[in-house]
């Protein structure tokens, strides 16, 4: 608890002054005054240092900058990303803030706002044909949820959970031994230059990291490839967008078209009065000229409305990257988010890969910490994440790529190939039906960047933290792997989400039921033995949850129809939501299933195996944080003669 001191108490040190107020940090035994520092507090560094002060882990956060994100930047806010707010508490919170599912989409192709709309193509599973995989998906609906707002409500539940936050903190270096790393960082405000002892260093610092350039992480792909301008701007377009809400509209204009997209954007940031208008430009001639009355006359020119008085908010320049990480770490450092993965935000991937990056990594760090782990566990994080991020990086540049097709109605001999090529689109001739016919096929294949289930939620892992099942051979995909989700219980995939009902007969998903930092041990009314062998573990990380007992009852049927394995076998939740490993087959001694459940959680948590003769991880240090009493002063020391 808290001691309130008088000023009396107050110690005072050798150059007169009184002693700090309130120091965070307090050295452990081992001379740690934290256990883990992140650089970076985006969405990435967000979740990272949310997670561990949820997970009792001590964490010193430090971002370079006075605040949050200073502009929209990510925004698309997937069901997977929103999955890891649900598990952290914060899933309710962030729908208080943004705009809600429903709305998200039509997205328009049109001439402008006010102009002819030529195709639309219903986004982000909202559309008939998709709406009910999404439901079946996941608990969660999808958000777009701005960074600046993103970001406040993870720093707010990192702080309120222990995690010590700097500001205009900027990281400078670091240097690491086998027993910790000794991070440098300058004070933004004094310029006086400190250092910090950790068990761990997390770089969430950015696409131009400098952790990830001092470790020298191998980076393939390329920088700059196209550019893009973007315009902030306030104006009140309810009358154009109201009746067909989205948050993206794209625009066919021969004024606003060039590159790859080759199309004007209008982004709605905050329903309907904030906005994005954005636009190709060519690097080659130098930046594009962004003065006032360029811009307001692009805005008016992608509305459609020459009258317009946009109110102007900021204005910026960004860069087509192409390019990700082969490797996400070095000994006690590691990497994540747009530091290791950098992109285009087409497909809205980049936060909500980042965000998994953080979560797949705290609970790794936070056993590590604690002595639940040995150090085979943390070297999983790059086997698992590094295909990930090679593998959205390409899909984003690909959706780029894709929106050609949609622009080959075009006429480009003419001086205005918009409106010629508009007259050849909707011309009763053969020529006009070959143009519509190939508009609709390019339509189609947007969805593999507007209604990619698939990219977003069939992430399979394969590592060390996942133990194969011998049962099973390759998977098999029966549907196109991008656009449909698969659920399935295999070692490497997500837990599928299904319908339960707790004891207060309100529905449940299985996700709430695992993860909040624990493995979850998973088997059904049958596996008695399963649930008295991880008693008889006793292991404080792991508790057990059986499918059909008060709490998790499985009235739907819905657990029954999709868990794969009989119901006295049993499966391994991961905190993250994956799933480590599976019996598949029926277990009723319960020596056995202790036996079959230690081999795993020895396997998977790089652990010593106690029924070899050898200590288990609960015989070694714990470093878990333990609560330090915090001394509060009785009220503000005075100053001259006031109180």
């Amino acid at each position: 608890m808290s001691t309130p001191v008088s000023d009396s108490e107050t110690p005072v040190r050798a150059d007169g002054y009184p002693a700090p107020m309130f120091e965070p940090f307090h050295a452990d035994e081992d001379g740690f005054d934290t256990d883990v520092v992140v650089v970076g507090l985006g969405p990435a560094g967000g979740v990272a240092a949310t997670a561990l002060a949820t997970y009792g882990v001590r964490v010193h956060a430090a971002t370079v900058f006075p605040w949050v994100a200073n502009g929209p930047r990510a925004h698309i806010t997937n069901q997977r990303a929103v999955e890891v707010l649900r598990d952290l508490g914060l899933e309710d919170t962030a729908r208080q803030q943004a705009t809600p599912w429903d709305q998200m989409g039509d997205t328009l192709f049109t001439t402008s706002l006010a102009g002819e709309e030529i195709v639309r193509l219903q986004t982000w599973g909202t559309g008939d044909l998709r709406y009910g995989d999404y439901l079946k998906g996941s608990p969660c609906t999808m958000l777009d949820l701005p960074q600046p707002q993103m970001e406040p409500i993870l720093l707010n539940a990192a702080a309120s959970r222990g995690a010590v936050l700097s500001l205009n903190t900027e990281y400078l270096d670091h240097a690491q031994d086998e027993h910790g790393v000794t991070v440098t960082f300058r004070d933004g405000r004094t310029g006086d230059v400190f250092t910090q002892r950790a068990r761990y260093l997390l770089g969430f610092d950015g696409a131009r990291s400098r952790i990830v350039e001092q470790l020298g992480l191998p980076l393939e792909g390329e920088l700059a490839r196209a550019g893009t301008a973007y315009i902030r701007f306030k104006a009140n377009l309810t009358q154009y967008v109201e009746h067909r809400p989205s948050i993206l509209y794209w625009i066919f204009n021969s004024h606003a078209g060039f590159g790859e997209i080759g199309m004007g954007l209008l982004r709605a940031i905050r329903p309907w009065e904030e906005w994005i208008a954005g636009w190709g430009f060519d690097m080659a001639a130098g930046e594009p000229d962004l003065s006032d009355e360029k811009v307001i006359n692009q805005i008016r020119t992608l509305v459609g409305d020459p009258n317009l008085e946009p109110e102007i908010l900021t204005k910026s320049l960004w860069y087509v990257n192409q390019q990700h990480a082969t490797r996400y770490s070095e000994g006690r450092v590691f990497c994540g988010g747009d530091a290791v993965h950098r992109h285009p935000p087409s497909s809205g991937l980049g936060s909500n890969t980042s965000m998994q990056d953080a979560f797949n990594l705290a609970w790794k760090i936070a056993f590590a910490v604690k002595g639940y782990a040995g150090p085979g566990l943390l070297d999983s994080y790059s086997d698992e994440r590094v295909p990930i991020g090679k593998q959205i990086v390409a899909r984003a540049n690909q959706s780029r790529k894709d929106y050609a097709g949609l622009r080959e109605w075009f006429d480009h001999d003419d001086a205005d190939p918009v409106t010629a090529g508009l007259s050849k689109l909707k011309a009763p001739t053969p020529e006009g039906v070959a143009l519509r016919e190939r508009l609709y096929e390019a339509l189609e294949l947007k969805n593999t960047e507007f209604n990619a289930h698939g990219v977003e939620l069939n992430q399979r892992y394969t590592s060390a933290a996942v133990q194969p099942d011998p049962t099973l051979g390759e998977e098999e995909w029966s549907r196109h792997p991008e656009l449909y989700l698969q659920a399935t219980t295999r070692p490497g995939a997500k837990l599928p989400h299904a319908w339960l009902v707790g004891t207060d007969g309100r529905r449940t998903s299985t996700l709430d039921v695992t993860g909040k930092g624990q493995m979850t041990l998973l088997t059904g009314l049958a596996g008695a033995a399963w649930a008295d062998a991880a008693d008889k573990l006793e292991l404080p990380f792991l508790k057990t949850v059986i499918i059909g007992r008060p709490g998790a009852a499985d009235p739907y049927g819905q657990w029954q129809q999709i868990r794969e394995i009989p119901e006295a076998g049993a499966l391994l939740v991961r905190p993250d939501g994956y799933i480590a490993w599976r019996h598949n087959a029926e277990v009723w001694d319960i020596d056995e299933a202790a036996t079959l459940l230690e081999d795993a959680l020895c396997a998977v948590l790089d652990r010593p195996n106690r029924h070899d003769g050898t200590a288990g991880a609960g015989d070694r240090q714990q470093y878990s944080t333990r609560p330090v009493d915090i001394t509060v002063p009785a009220h503000t020391p005075a100053t001259g003669s006031g109180s």
